[in-house]
C-alpha cells in the first residue's frame, strides 16, 4: 500500500507498515479519530491474515454473519472514569461483531457483571446497535486484532502499543481507575501507563486477582488505581478460577475508586 500524504507535504506510513500505529495514533485528536484509525490498521501481517481468514471460514452458528474482520477499537465514552483492559478480540467474538467483548462467552460474563453493578445498560452484548451503553466505563485491549490461539506475539503487542498509549493519554483527564483482565494485559499495560504519564513503583507490581496499586501522575495532578482481575475466559469460568461474583466484586471496587455509582456497594 502506498504511503499517505501528510499535511506538511511529507508522507506517513501506509496502513500495512509497522510504523503506522505509532504515526497514526500520535496525531489522533480525540477518541473518535483514534477509533477510526485503529479500524484501518494492517501493520501485523499474521494478524491480518488470521482475522480475515476467520471472517471467511465462519463458524456454523454464524454463517449468515458478515464478519467485521478488522481491528476492533475500544468501546465506551471518551470521558470514562474507569477503563477495563482485556487481551485481544476473539476470532468469532469481537472480530465478528466489531465491538470489544461482544458475541463471545467471555463477553457474556463481563457484560452481565457490568450490568449487575450498574455500569452497563443491559446484561447482554450481541452486536453494535443492540442498545448497549456503558456508564463511565471504556473497554479496550493492548492488541486490537484477533490472534491465533489467543496468543499475540511480543512483536505484535509492541506494534499495537501506540493505540492503547494514545487512548490512555486522551482519557487521562477523566480516568481514575483501570481493571486489567489477566496477566498478559497487566504486563502489556504497565509500560503503556508509564508512557502515558503515570509513575510505576519499583519493583513493578505483580498481577493477581484483587491486586490494587495506586499510581501517581508524573505531573502530580492525580492518581490512577490499577486493579487486577482474572480473565473471564471460558476455561477460567468453567474451572471456577474466577466466578461472576468475583468479577462483580472487582468492578464494584473499581467503580468506587473511579467515583462512579455502582449497585451493591
Amino acid at each position: 500500500m502506498e504511503p499517505s500524504a501528510r499535511r506538511d507535504g511529507g508522507t506517513a506510513p501506509g496502513t500495512d507498515a509497522p510504523g503506522f500505529p505509532a504515526a497514526a495514533a500520535a496525531s489522533a485528536a480525540d477518541v473518535a479519530a483514534l477509533d477510526a484509525r485503529v479500524s484501518g490498521c494492517r501493520a501485523c501481517p499474521r494478524l491480518v491474515a488470521w482475522r480475515e481468514e476467520a471472517g471467511r471460514v465462519k463458524r456454523r452458528a454464524y454463517l449468515d454473519w458478515t464478519y467485521w474482520a478488522r481491528p476492533v477499537p475500544g468501546f465506551g465514552p471518551p470521558d470514562a472514569a474507569l477503563a477495563v483492559v482485556g487481551l485481544a478480540p476473539a476470532a468469532h467474538g469481537g472480530n465478528r461483531t466489531g465491538r470489544m467483548f461482544t458475541g463471545d462467552p467471555s463477553g457474556d460474563v463481563l457484560y452481565a457483571a457490568l450490568h449487575a453493578v450498574g455500569l452497563a445498560s443491559q446484561p447482554t452484548a450481541v452486536a453494535p446497535g443492540d442498545g448497549l451503553t456503558l456508564r463511565g466505563v471504556r473497554i479496550t485491549a493492548p492488541v486490537h486484532c484477533a490472534p491465533p490461539d489467543n496468543k499475540p506475539t511480543t512483536e505484535e503487542r509492541d506494534t499495537c502499543r501506540p493505540w492503547l498509549a494514545r487512548e490512555l493519554e486522551l482519557l487521562r483527564p477523566t480516568l481514575r481507575a483501570a481493571v486489567v483482565l489477566g496477566g498478559f494485559g497487566w504486563q502489556a499495560l504497565l509500560p503503556v501507563l508509564a508512557d502515558a504519564g503515570w509513575l510505576l513503583p519499583r519493583p513493578r507490581p505483580a498481577f493477581g486477582h484483587g491486586a490494587r496499586v495506586r499510581l501517581r501522575a508524573a505531573g502530580g495532578d492525580g492518581e490512577l488505581v490499577l486493579l487486577g482481575c482474572y480473565h473471564p475466559s471460558r476455561r477460567n469460568i468453567s474451572t471456577r478460577t474466577v466466578t461472576p461474583a468475583m468479577i462483580r466484586d472487582v468492578l464494584r471496587t473499581a467503580a468506587r475508586e473511579a467515583g462512579l455509582p455502582a449497585r451493591g456497594t
